[in-house]
């Protein structure tokens, strides 16, 4: 029962933006599961399910390994740390580091996996992030100055 129930909720978390508890355990209840919250709880801690931010920009659970949280989090420390500017021109997104960060940066960028961006290209202390219209380019640049105040 619960190796099954584990699966639906793997299932539903990969096809449907679930933000909350009550959310998963309806979708649960709703594939013909008796659920309790307490229940839906302790499934999210076995799983160790996190709350990420979706391109929609609400939070939603996934799954991800200690690894790549340890990973995604030092990479946008580094980027927090070494962003000058961040500017916008069309579809394309330009964001000035200190010397030698450029590629640092650009990974970080990369690892987020932010909607929107068709590609970056790093150089020494530049980033060119070509976004797919010129409103996409507006709101990676909202996204990115808050990770560079963070």
């Amino acid at each position: 029962m619960k190796i099954s129930r584990h699966t639906k909720i793997l299932e539903i978390i990969n096809s449907k933006d679930i933000e909350t508890q009550e959310e998963l355990a309806e979708e649960l209840r709703k594939s013909g599961m008796e659920i309790t919250q307490a229940t839906v709880s302790r499934d999210i801690k076995e799983l160790k399910l996190i709350k990420v931010l979706s391109p929609k920009g609400k939070y939603k659970y996934a799954t991800i390994s200690p690894t790549e949280v340890f990973l995604s989090n030092k990479l946008v420390a580094i980027f927090s740390q070494t962003v000058i500017n961040i500017d916008s021109v069309d579809n394309f997104v330009v964001v000035k580091t200190i010397t030698g960060s450029g590629n640092a940066a650009a990974e970080a960028i990369d690892s987020l996996n932010l909607d929107g961006i068709v590609g970056t290209i790093a150089g020494d202390n530049t980033i060119f992030i070509l976004a797919r219209s010129k409103e996409k380019a507006y709101e990676l640049v909202q996204k990115l100055k808050k990770m560079m105040n963070e």
